[in-house]
């Protein structure tokens, strides 16, 4: 297993050995020990898993989730292709505002562990792109967040040539800047705290 701390803090890519034969291939992208090395403690409990499957263009992003209650994410491509784009929103981190892009495709099999109150966002390259979730609390829609993909605040690296299929509620996002007067962002230091609480179950 390959590990690499991304320029956020607290998240990282994991990318498997992959190991092929007549049959096909097989790997294994959540590992307990390279991930308890890298972040410093076991994997989150796992409340819940989701996909999603999407069509060429389609943007989903960039979503958090609100304090208490937020969720660390596993994210992994299982078919198609993504590029996935890790947005720190933590207010008091010492990478607020940082994003990066990491493309993600089964050829490739990287998985990202976005931290709580890291937002991401993907952009599905291919028809029938397929993302794989593994969420450390059940998802409520009540503490789902969003920003705007294309505030010029965040000056995220979205493909150029882009024709966005995006949801009502992402069009109208909130931009940073917004988010942070509005007090919608989540603080840093707690942040944490429950990630502390998530590693003690």
């Amino acid at each position: 297993m390959k590990v690499r701390e991304l320029g956020i803090a607290g998240a990282y890519a994991f990318t498997p050995e992959v190991f092929h034969d007549e049959r096909g291939s097989f790997c294994s992208p959540l590992q307990e020990v390279p991930f308890a090395d890298a972040v410093g403690r076991a994997p989150f409990p796992v409340a819940q898993a989701s996909t999603s499957r999407s069509r060429r263009g389609v943007v989903r992003g960039v979503h958090f989730t609100a304090l208490p209650r937020s969720m660390a994410k596993y994210v992994q491509c299982v078919a198609g292709r993504a590029l996935d784009i890790v947005v720190d929103v933590r207010v008091g981190s010492p990478t607020f505002g940082r994003s990066e892009a990491v493309e993600l495709s089964p050829s490739e099999p990287s998985a990202l562990y976005l931290p709580v109150g890291v937002g991401h966002l993907f952009v599905a390259l291919e028809d029938d792109t397929v993302m794989v979730y593994l969420l450390s609390t059940s998802y409520r829609a009540d503490r789902e967040r969003a920003l705007h993909p294309f505030d010029p605040g965040l000056g995220l690296a979205l493909p150029a040539g882009l024709d966005p299929v995006m949801s009502a509620r992402d069009r109208e996002a909130p931009s940073l800047a917004a988010a942070l007067d509005a007090g919608l962002l989540p603080e840093y230091t707690a942040c944490r705290a429950e990630e502390a609480r998530h590693a003690r179950g």
